[in-house]
């Protein structure tokens, strides 16, 4: 069943908040985790690597750990999602692909983009409602009519 756009829109920020808390989530674990597998070993007996000593290696360690969470969260937080959401989750997909075509039919063309005239929101990311959409639309009609007057 197809859902409205507000559904759309509000199941879509849901869903970006379940993905955020996740990866803060599995980051402070996967850091905890690597903090206490790395501070079990001991460093006097083992010689340096890559020119740098061994606590530096493990602190560098430890946030590689961290940023592995963090990068794991947003998997984790899509299918506690896709759990939490079954009903909705297949009109979602629909309005999605609606979604992503209106936005690739209606962005504007980047090649001519300056530091004075930035191409605004190219993926759409920021959009949470349809008057964000609106006014990503006049965006977009705007940076367009600044290209074609500077050109």
């Amino acid at each position: 069943e197809l859902i409205s756009w507000e559904q759309f829109f509000n199941l879509r920020r849901t869903r970006r908040r379940y993905h955020r808390v996740c990866s803060i989530i599995s980051a402070l674990l996967a850091t905890g985790a690597g903090a206490g597998f790395l501070g079990n070993i001991e460093v006097d007996t083992m010689p340096a690597l890559f020119g740098l000593d061994m606590l530096t290696l493990f602190g560098l360690a430890i946030v590689g750990c961290g940023a592995l969470g963090w990068l794991m969260g947003p998997a984790v937080g899509g299918a506690l999602f896709k759990a939490m959401n079954r009903k909705a989750v297949l009109g979602m997909v629909e309005r999605e692909k609606q979604f992503f075509q209106h936005i690739k039919k209606n962005r504007v063309d980047p090649s001519n983009h300056s530091f004075s005239n930035p191409v605004p929101d190219y993926y759409g990311e920021k959009i949470g409602s349809l008057k964000e959409y609106r006014q990503w639309l006049r965006d977009q009609r705007i940076y367009n009519r600044k290209r074609e007057t500077f050109l």
